[in-house]
């Protein structure tokens, strides 16, 4: 890219975790103002994100982020657009997925992060007319280590499933915990599951948890002709040779913001309006996450058809039959 002149280069900005560091960085290293750059590709966090939206919206720069939380795009932002599916496709897979198995009655439980009150939300807004009854309702902070207390609660209701949906290390102690207190009932994790690295700490605990996630941890089993397949394999084959590990659903999100902004600057050159509006209007374009339909309306681009249900077995993510 750098060889056909696109642009000059790329600049590297580490946020921590905190939003409001964010927000602090990116005004001190003045990225918009002083660099000038033409697009910003991630965060890779959810509240992150949400803190550098009113920027870059004032600013009027184009911005992909790499988090998963619909409140990125929902209500849509002129300048905002995300690749990672959306919480409440994610929630609808999770629960039709119980619906097949005879679930009606659940827990759910979440970090109270960006992205888990991101998917408290969507879960407790979906569940009615997906027939879903949620009995118990339990939340974790971030630094918490140990969630027997609120699975101590659910273990005791009536719930048929248990619905985690947080980040690391949260998705981990809480598969643990289940099995520490003899629980049999099905756990499903959200698409932030999408790492083997955390199904391989949870261990025996990690085994038969299921979860929605896009179809670049199933690759081997996508037949030769699927839309996807080859840019798949190509990914996962480039990216485990370069980092000597298993691929993860995460570095693909920022693989397909940056394709997306390079192809918008094949097309329309060094000019962040038209960047904007490239990305808007772009079709059927074929990344990690999905096949990608922008438009007005949809700064996601994505189906629910964009997830595949996975689960564990034996330490690796398999199709759940």
């Amino acid at each position: 890219v750098m060889t056909e002149g696109l642009f000059r280069g790329w600049i590297a900005a580490l946020s921590k975790a905190a939003p409001i560091a964010v927000t602090i960085k990116m005004e001190r290293k003045k990225l918009i103002t002083k660099d000038q750059v033409l697009a910003i590709v991630g965060p890779s966090r959810s509240g992150t994100t949400m803190a550098v939206i009113p920027i870059v919206e004032e600013a009027k720069v184009p911005l992909i982020s790499c988090a998963a939380a619909e409140a990125i795009v929902v209500p849509v932002k002129s300048w905002v657009f995300k690749t990672p599916q959306k919480d409440s496709h994610a929630a609808v897979r999770i629960y039709e997925t119980m619906k097949l198995q005879g679930i009606s009655k659940i827990a759910i439980i979440t970090g109270t992060t960006g992205f888990g009150d991101q998917g408290r939300k969507q879960l407790k807004k979906l569940a009615p007319e997906l027939e879903i009854e949620i009995v118990a309702d339990e939340t974790y902070g971030p630094d918490d280590t140990d969630m027997t207390a609120q699975l101590t609660k659910i273990k005791a209701s009536e719930a048929q499933a248990v619905v985690n949906w947080s980040i690391v290390p949260g998705q981990v102690i809480v598969a643990k915990n289940m099995r520490q207190l003899g629980m049999k009932i099905p756990l499903f994790q959200s698409h932030g599951f999408g790492n083997i690295k955390y199904a391989q700490t949870a261990g025996e605990a990690g085994e038969g948890i299921i979860f929605p996630c896009g179809r670049l941890l199933a690759v081997d089993t996508l037949a030769d002709d699927h839309p996807q397949k080859e840019v798949l394999a190509r990914y996962k084959k480039e990216y485990e040779a370069k980092y000597e590990e298993d691929v993860s659903t995460f570095g693909g999100h920022a693989w397909d913001g940056l394709q997306l902004v390079i192809a918008a600057l094949r097309e329309v050159g060094p000019d962040r309006e038209k960047i904007r509006d490239y990305i808007e209007n772009t079709k059927n374009f074929v990344g990690t996450g999905g096949i990608f339909n922008f438009s007005p309306e949809d700064h996601s681009g994505l189906t629910k058809d964009a997830f595949e249900m996975l689960t564990v077995k034996n330490e690796k993510f398999v199709v759940l039959e």
